[in-house]
C-alpha cells in the first residue's frame, strides 16, 4: 500500500513539475525595443511626445509645424 501511495505522489509530482515549466516557456513576455524614444517637450505649449514625431530648431523641440513658426511660447 506504502509503494502505491509512493510510485502516485511521485507521478502526480513530476505531471506537475512538467505542466508547471511548460506554462513558463510559453508565457516569456515579448522583447522590448531595442533603443526607447527619447521624450522630449515642446517649447511652445509644453507637450511632452517622443523625439521621432517632433520638430526640431536650433536647441529647441516643437509638437507641430504651426508652434515651430509661432517660436517658444510662455512656460510658467
Amino acid at each position: 500500500m506504502v509503494r502505491l501511495l509512493f510510485w502516485t505522489a511521485l507521478i502526480a509530482a513530476a505531471f506537475w513539475l512538467w505542466r508547471k515549466f511548460k506554462i513558463s516557456q510559453q508565457s516569456r513576455p515579448e522583447p522590448r525595443l531595442e533603443d526607447p524614444l527619447t521624450m522630449v517637450r515642446c517649447a511652445h505649449c509644453g507637450v511632452h511626445l517622443p523625439n521621432d514625431r517632433a520638430l526640431k530648431l536650433g536647441k529647441d523641440w516643437y509638437c507641430s509645424q504651426a508652434h515651430l513658426e509661432q517660436g517658444p511660447g510662455r512656460q510658467g
